[in-house]
This record gives structure tokens, C-alpha cells and sequence, in this order.
């Protein structure tokens, strides 16, 4: 479950910020750490993930589960990738 976590959080990452850097300060922990995590699969705390959650909350059950509800405003980050694209082409339905 530890890799999991770490692999959803770095897709938030790679889906809502520029790099590393960003993310960690949003999110308040060193840079370095936030590699180690990445790098070894171990499983970020507790209060990393609340930082997450607290940033981007549209993730919050996604992160923990993996499971997405839309309609209540829970998304993953590749349907929040797709949105950005559609409204990119002008394709979006909003």
C-alpha cells in the first residue's frame, strides 16, 4: 500500500505543479525528502498526506483509495488532465 500512496501523490505532482520543488513547498516538506519518498516507495505520513489533501482536497479520496465519485467533486489526476486538455482545444462541455 506504501508504494501506492507514494505513486498517487506523485501523479498529483505531476499533474498540478511544475516539479518537485513546487510541490514541496506547497505542501511544506523538504525537497530532499520528497525525493527519498519518490525514489524508495515508502510510505509518506500521515501528515504529508493531510498537507496533500489540504491543498488539492479534490484528490482527498482518490489518494486514499484510488476510487474517484465526480459527482461529488472527487476526481483523479487523469481526469483532471483530460479537463485541462478539452478546455485547452476548446472542446470542454462547461
Amino acid at each position: 500500500m506504501s508504494s501506492e500512496l507514494t505513486r498517487r501523490m506523485r501523479e498529483i505532482r505531476e499533474v498540478e505543479t511544475s516539479g518537485r520543488h513546487e510541490f514541496s513547498q506547497l505542501v511544506g516538506i523538504n525537497k530532499k525528502t520528497l525525493e527519498s519518498l519518490e525514489q524508495t516507495g515508502r510510505a509518506p505520513k500521515g501528515e504529508l498526506l493531510e498537507a496533500v489533501c489540504s491543498v488539492w482536497p479534490k484528490y482527498t479520496l482518490w489518494l486514499m483509495t484510488g476510487q474517484v465519485n465526480e459527482v461529488a467533486g472527487q476526481v483523479s489526476p487523469e481526469i483532471e488532465k483530460a479537463r485541462k486538455t478539452l478546455k485547452q482545444t476548446g472542446t470542454d462541455t462547461d
